[in-house]
């Protein structure tokens, strides 16, 4: 069983930055394609960010792209997700997600086969 555990989240003005991460146990992390979404309040899930198990390969919202960047670190099974130049409309809980059976990436959140709690980001105009 594959646990997600989101950190990092909180207040920030608009124009900040802030990272938050992801720290997987159980599984095998280095095999898995790991996705960020986010979910404001009164809206659908949405798609941010996933990388590729190799991390050789990343997808991006066009919403988000040039102002996020999502990472990973397999020998710390952690995936990370930058964000700067942040707005208002960026306010939502972020979750990660881990897809285990894809050779590719994904931006389908019902593709995606464990999902962490979320932390809550809240950018102050």
């Amino acid at each position: 069983q594959v646990q997600l555990t989101e950190s990092g989240g909180g207040l920030v003005q608009a124009g900040g930055s802030l990272r938050l991460s992801c720290a997987a146990s159980g599984g095998t992390f280095r095999r898995y394609n790991m996705g960020w979404f986010r979910q404001a309040s009164g809206k659908e899930r949405e798609f941010v960010a996933a990388i590729k198990w190799t991390g050789g390969s990343t997808l991006y919202a066009d919403s988000v792209k040039g102002r996020f960047t999502i990472s990973r670190d397999n020998a710390k099974n952690t995936v990370d997700l930058q964000m700067n130049s942040l707005k208002p409309e960026d306010t939502a809980v972020y979750y990660c997600a881990a897809e285990v059976h894809k050779s590719y990436i994904v931006e389908v959140g019902r593709e995606y086969d464990y999902w962490g709690q979320g932390t809550q980001l809240t950018v102050s105009s």
